[in-house]
């Protein structure tokens, strides 16, 4: 199907229109002026960003939630350098995205002109395609493949550039109708195999993790474990992947785990990766299964074919979706062993009993409290997001996921996420309540998207847990060089006062007793809200003060 001459620029807009795109997260930039105007006679809503970190990572939240890729634009040299802040979270976390970026004139190459940047450079480590369209009538071509390259095998990033004189010249282009991601499953020889495994195993373990997943993957997987009585857990950041108060349920793979959900996972005579790479943080620093050849039997399912074997030589690599493979384990006519349903009912208990502590710590405002009144007062529904920090230990310890997609938070570890997150999960789930968990520190790495919640009307809940501190570095601080204190103090500003400014409802929170009220206040604002809690610093962790660290380390050296 053909269509009158359309400039490069309108082609962009039709292309992403032909593809589905719900929305677009941008900054704007003379270098697109012509998609911008585009967009003007678009059926795709467009959200004005303050910051292009704050705009790519809305866009990757967006992916997050949807499986289709987040859509972001901006503009050339300095637009990308910020947004490349987005990409890297959109890589380490297997996120569908597309980045659009503005590019110079075709006839300026390699004269170092205004804000020239080789994107193929800057972006080949952490984005999976990298390209600039040249031609006006190569634009849905270009736009479909970056689609089908976002979400197959292993999802993530894709950038495209847009030279400027390009998206003004004319042309005719083939239209190209919506592109589905290629769904993998394993075969019959494969489940029957998986299937001996895991009949033979004593002590099999199922960690779920990684992108692909869909509500009725969750819930068909959660069927399969609990006809079967084997126990599961969460990858990090990924607790939404299955019911954290079913009977199966774990606990989550992740920074600061349960002892005894490693030692358990340690001892498994069968561990059974589903849709994860069990990477750096959920691995422990690489120290529960060995490298290249683990101690434990392992089965590794995963969508990207690339990924089996590439650290740890599976005892089965199964290449397919967690969607293709749930399907398959529906097939399934397991015979258990006698000691499943003992081992299942131990480690739910030993979940419950880790998340069900509330332990007290220094300081007037007691964040277990906070949490406890959180999980008593919050629908399954809510969706929590979050970026990097120690303040972010008390959801993921404290917080039981009921649902899936309720959980944006970073595997990569980036601050500034939580905010950004939440304004895109309110935007596509505006019915749901939204509460985004930031530390002061990983706040204002992204605090001007304050404007653009205010400017969408997304009434986000926003809870601030200010220590003064960049809190995770100092507790790092403290262990490896004690009382050193460097560049780690903080100089705030008032949070409540500064979200007023953007027009939000404010409360401050200095005990756990003031947070219930705040926080219903807040709701019932009809505005976005930001409620600025002040924990003490000492406060680091749940179980350990910056004192307790501190004194430990002078002792051991």
């Amino acid at each position: 199907m053909s269509q009158t001459k359309r400039t490069g620029g309108q082609l962009i807009v039709d292309a992403l229109e032909d593809q589905g795109a719900e929305r677009v997260f941008c900054v704007p930039g003379e270098s697109y002026l012509a998609v911008l105007d585009a967009l003007y006679d678009a059926t795709v809503p467009v959200t004005l960003c303050r910051q292009e970190g704050g705009a790519a990572m809305m866009a990757e939240a967006w992916g997050k939630m949807t499986g289709k890729p987040g859509i972001c634009m901006v503009t050339r040299g300095p637009g990308a350098t910020n947004a490349s802040a987005g990409v890297h979270v959109a890589q380490q976390d297997s996120t569908p995205m597309i980045l659009f970026v503005g590019q110079i004139a075709r006839d300026m190459r390699e004269r170092d002109a205004f804000q020239e940047v080789n994107y193929r450079q800057m972006f080949g480590s952490i984005a999976k395609w990298v390209a600039e369209i040249d031609q006006p009538d190569r634009v849905p071509e270009m736009v479909a493949r970056a689609y089908h390259v976002a979400t197959s095998g292993r999802p993530g990033p894709v950038v495209l550039a847009l030279p400027e004189d390009m998206l003004l010249e004319m042309a005719e282009a083939q239209r190209v109708p919506a592109m589905r991601p290629v769904e993998t499953y394993p075969s019959e020889q494969q489940m029957a195999e998986f299937g001996a495994l895991l009949e033979e195993a004593q002590r099999p373990f199922f960690i779920l993790g990684g992108s692909r997943w869909s509500e009725q993957t969750c819930d068909a997987f959660r069927a399969f474990a609990e006809k079967n009585n084997l126990p599961a857990g969460a990858s990090f950041r990924r607790q939404m992947l299955f019911d954290n108060k079913h009977a199966c349920y774990a606990g989550d793979v992740g920074i600061g785990i349960n002892p005894k959900l490693k030692a358990r996972i340690e001892n498994s005579d069968l561990i059974v990766l589903l849709g994860d790479i069990l990477s750096e943080m959920p691995s422990q620093s690489y120290s529960m299964l060995d490298i290249p050849v683990p101690a434990q039997k392992v089965v590794h399912i995963h969508p990207g074919a690339e990924e089996l074997g590439r650290m740890y030589l599976p005892t089965l690599g199964i290449n397919a979706s967690p969607a293709g493979f749930v399907e398959a384990l529906a097939k399934l006519d397991l015979k258990q062993q006698a000691g499943w349903k003992a081992q299942v009912e131990e480690a739910h208990a030993d979940y419950l009993a880790w998340s069900g502590a509330r332990p007290r710590v220094t300081g007037d405002l007691q964040m277990a409290e906070v949490m406890e009144w959180i999980e008593n007062n919050t629908a399954d529904t809510t969706i929590f997001t979050n970026g990097a920090g120690n303040y972010a230990t008390w959801v993921h310890r404290f917080h039981r996921f009921r649902k899936y997609n309720t959980q944006l938070a970073p595997t990569s570890g980036s601050m500034g996420y939580g905010l950004p997150a939440a304004i895109a999960a309110k935007l596509k789930f505006p019915e749901r309540d939204v509460v985004c968990f930031a530390g002061d520190g990983c706040l204002q790495m992204t605090i001007q998207e304050l404007g653009t919640a205010a400017q969408e009307g997304a009434n986000i809940i926003t809870v601030v847990v200010d220590n003064g501190i960049y809190g995770t570095i100092r507790m790092h601080q403290e262990r490896e060089y004690p009382g050193r204190i460097s560049a780690t103090t903080l100089q705030n500003p008032n949070f409540a006062e500064l979200a007023k400014a953007y027009g939000f409802h404010t409360s401050t929170v200095k005990t756990a007793e003031e947070f219930g009220p705040a926080f219903e206040a807040a709701k019932a604002s009809g505005k976005p809200a930001l409620l600025h809690l002040h924990l003490d610093p000492e406060a680091i962790t749940p179980i350990r003060s910056l004192t307790q660290i501190r004194e430990a380390s002078l002792a051991m050296s």
